[in-house]
């Protein structure tokens, strides 16, 4: 293989549980319940009605968290930050990158009352986000951690050739496997493990976005946010506490105990709301790993200035749109201007599922402007 091109890395090192620093979160009487996370059918979906009720202080920064609560104690959490993107690139050639992936079983964090033994890349859930340039020779390099009990791969949806690379990176625990294949297609895709049985891999957290760019690039905007949805099978029903064991008869089913964004119920709610501020343009790259159920996903309070259905990116995008649906193993970016401040709710509009984990925070700072939204205060307002 010709190393005459320069290449770039797209790796991690927080992201590997055995490299979490040991900080913990303590949720005292004023911590956030499993029902104020799952966000109830009345208060949930309240744009204004839920308040962030961590302590003062309580909370650290950082991607690296553990937790102390009644229920457990030393939970990883594998949820992914919706802001860890690589920048847009400005290069305006191909060359060869270099992605490298770890796949990693570990008992993190499901809900600030269960944990669950997650399969990841490089211990987040979703898997990290990459970036390339349509024309990029995309350089895989995955390894399976020798802690592993499964045999893991990896299947790119932006790759043309058999399995999407899966068949050339099936690795037992220890080895590791390599890929190589060209971006021939701008757009962005789901990646995702595809050892049999798939769903079940996929189920424990394995997927991710890979987007590639056009030749020219996406258009500027001031803030990007990657969220991927996707379900769990537990055993045991929501709510239940301790370790969750999987469920392989409720997945064959199709009957999800958990819907998530971004690795956990409470994710994009407790740990990692989006932030971004008035005046701002803003893109979310939104995939759903799945395994099976299509996403209507919407953000209350808010309408998609474009749309670009399936990752699409050089088909005109979608305007003015209420929610868009997105099937499982595929992708949407959706482009929007933010003209008041408050808290927006991210779902999907299968309202359901929002009782089962489904939600997350867009928290915008900025000034009032009640030309356009105008509205006293009310703790009890619905959303819909």
């Amino acid at each position: 293989m010709s190393n005459s091109h320069p290449i770039v890395r797209h790796h991690e090192t927080e992201g590997h549980p055995h490299n979490l620093s040991r900080r913990h979160l303590l949720l005292g009487s004023a911590g956030l319940t499993l029902g104020t996370v799952a966000l109830g059918a009345t208060q949930a979906l309240a744009a204004g009605s839920m308040t962030m009720s961590m302590d003062a202080g309580t909370a650290e920064t950082g991607s690296d968290r553990l937790y102390d609560i009644n229920t457990f104690k030393g939970a990883t959490d594998i949820a992914r930050d919706p802001t860890d993107i690589p920048p847009p690139i400005t290069r305006r050639t191909p060359q060869k990158v270099r992605v490298d992936l770890e796949t990693i079983e570990v008992e993190a964090r499901l809900s600030d009352k269960s944990t669950y033994t997650f399969w990841t890349f490089n211990g987040r859930v979703p898997g990290p986000f990459v970036r390339v340039r349509v024309g990029d020779t995309v350089e895989v390099h995955l390894k399976n951690n020798e802690n592993s009990t499964m045999m893991h791969n990896v299947d790119f949806h932006a790759a043309t050739g058999p399995g999407g690379g899966a068949g050339a990176t099936s690795a037992n625990p220890g080895e590791g496997k390599m890929v190589t294949f060209k971006a021939l297609n701008p757009g962005l895709f789901i990646y995702h493990c595809a050892v049999p049985p798939v769903a079940m891999h996929i189920s424990s957290g394995m997927y991710g976005m890979i987007l590639v760019e056009p030749e020219n690039g996406l258009p500027k905007v001031d803030r990007e946010f990657y969220v991927v949805q996707g379900e769990i099978y537990t055993e045991e029903a929501f709510g239940t506490p301790g370790l969750l064991t999987q469920s392989y008869d409720k997945l064959i089913a199709e009957t999800p105990t958990h819907f998530i964004f971004n690795g956990h119920v409470g994710a994009l709610t407790e740990h990692y709301p989006l932030k971004a501020k008035v005046g701002e343009t803003v893109r979310i790259f939104f995939g759903v790993g799945g395994p099976n159920y299509t996403s209507s996903f919407h953000v209350i309070g808010e309408i998609f200035d474009r749309a670009y259905q399936y990752g699409a990116v050089l088909s005109p995008p979608m305007e003015s749109v209420q929610s868009i649906s997105v099937p499982p193993g595929s992708a949407n970016i959706v482009e929007f201007k933010l003209e008041v401040p408050g808290r927006f709710v991210l779902v999907d509009h299968a309202l359901s599922r929002a009782e089962k984990g489904l939600a997350g925070y867009l928290i915008v700072e900025g000034d009032k402007n009640p030309e356009i939204f105008d509205a006293p205060p009310n703790d009890n307002a619905s959303g819909h």
